[in-house]
């Protein structure tokens, strides 16, 4: 098994103060096998990370849609903000990419999802994270764990960390896998 930890950013995010050197040397330090690196709309910070360690590192992208924030690993080009989720995750999918929902019911913070929004969506993405680090209220992480339980969707998890401290404070443990095949 390997542990990932599918939700974390560096200071290519404006509310971040990782950096991407940081980002890619921790896995090595504490046992950890990799990071999806899922900075807010853009890929800077995870390409950066990604070149100085690919083996360890996933290109990630946090989305702002025009309904809530979308997730997505194994990004090969940066989604903008602002759109649609629907094309946001038609973009995604033309790439390759695995798409899951952020911290859907999390209403202290900006990208929280309404109901019939995520039940529109739900079918159409690969994941939904029960588990976010960051969430302050855990009815956030259990309200979405009993929405992807009754969906049939698989969950996620993720430290939202945006510092390097808070690195790897929650993971998912994964049989071994190389790209997204």
């Amino acid at each position: 098994m390997i542990s990932v930890d599918f939700h974390t950013h560096t200071s290519a995010s404006k509310d971040s103060l990782t950096s991407p050197r940081t980002s890619s040397g921790l896995p090595i330090a504490t046992n950890w096998i990799g990071f999806v690196v899922t900075d807010h709309n853009n890929i800077f910070g995870a390409l950066a990370a990604y070149a100085l360690d690919p083996e360890l590192i996933i290109v990630g992208e946090e989305i702002m849609t025009t309904c809530g924030e979308i997730l997505a690993a194994f990004v090969t080009a940066e989604v903008p903000a602002g759109l649609s989720p629907w094309e946001t995750i038609q973009r995604l999918r033309d790439q390759g990419a695995f798409i899951s929902v952020s911290h859907p019911f999390d209403f202290f913070r900006n990208g929280a999802w309404k109901m019939e929004d995520l039940l529109e969506i739900a079918p159409l993405v690969d994941a939904v994270e029960i588990f976010n680090a960051r969430c302050m209220a855990p009815q956030a992480n259990q309200k979405a764990a009993v929405f992807t339980q009754k969906q049939g969707i698989p969950g996620t998890a993720g430290s939202d960390a945006h510092a390097a401290f808070e690195l790897g404070a929650a993971r998912l443990l994964l049989p071994q896998f190389f790209g997204t095949g």
